[in-house]
């Protein structure tokens, strides 16, 4: 049962370190600590990705700014008190490190086992795009569960408008960091970081584990302001 949870989610990434070591936590004697690494696009843009990661990795692999390196590990999501209110954080917990010696094709990859936990929310962007927001909840184990927000898009933004909380939903993508400004007041703006998994494909599975649909919609590099 724990070795099904533990393939719920598993997320592979090829990046550049950008940031140095920052200590985050302690939990059962044993030291956590946050750097961030920046993973190419296809187009010029890089995704800026929160990595935490375990002393006893450190101690195989050191962490220097510059250097290419490969995470495999999970997509992990916590609640953080930041701003008078609860914001929901992700980070990539990191299981492996390792240098990353031959760049490959795809070097953001991610795969979710999870139920909708919140109603898709769909809407079309000022450029006319389709897309929907989807909350999955991914369970692990000892009775936790990460909370991911997904961004599908085209034919399975549409698809998406008929499932309903409760539904199973496997999903491959890739994580993506977006900017975006938020309003403060009437004239302060300041500039915010969000974390999404962008599908590129899903399926609907059903109670008897049968796999209902698929569906394959490969979502290019945007850019474009999706608040």
């Amino acid at each position: 049962m724990m070795d099904n949870l533990m393939n719920n989610n598993s997320i592979y990434l090829e990046g550049r370190v950008v940031s140095g070591l920052e200590f985050s936590h302690e939990m059962y004697g044993e030291g956590f600590y946050n750097f961030y690494i920046e993973v190419p696009r296809l187009s010029d843009a890089k995704d800026c990705l929160n990595i935490t990661v375990s002393e006893r990795l450190l101690d195989e692999q050191k962490i220097e700014i510059g250097k290419d390196i490969v995470v495999e590990g999970q997509l992990r999501s916590y609640n953080k008190y930041q701003d008078g209110a609860n914001r929901l954080i992700l980070t990539v917990f990191a299981r492996d490190i390792y240098p990353c010696v031959e760049k490959s094709k795809n070097p953001n990859q991610i795969y979710l086992n999870g139920f909708i936990c919140k109603s898709p929310v769909y809407r079309k962007t000022p450029f006319g795009r389709e897309i929907s927001d989807m909350l999955l909840a991914v369970n692990r184990p000892y009775n936790k569960s990460d909370y991911i927000p997904t961004i599908a898009w085209g034919r399975n933004a549409r698809y998406c408008k008929g499932l309903e909380v409760g539904d199973n939903i496997r999903i491959w993508g890739r994580l993506q960091s977006r900017e975006y400004q938020k309003r403060i007041g009437e004239e302060d703006v300041v500039k915010k970081i969000a974390y999404e998994v962008s599908i590129s494909k899903m399926e609907r599975v059903a109670a008897d584990n049968t796999t209902e649909e698929i569906f394959d919609d490969t979502v290019g590099d945007m850019n474009e302001d999706i608040v």
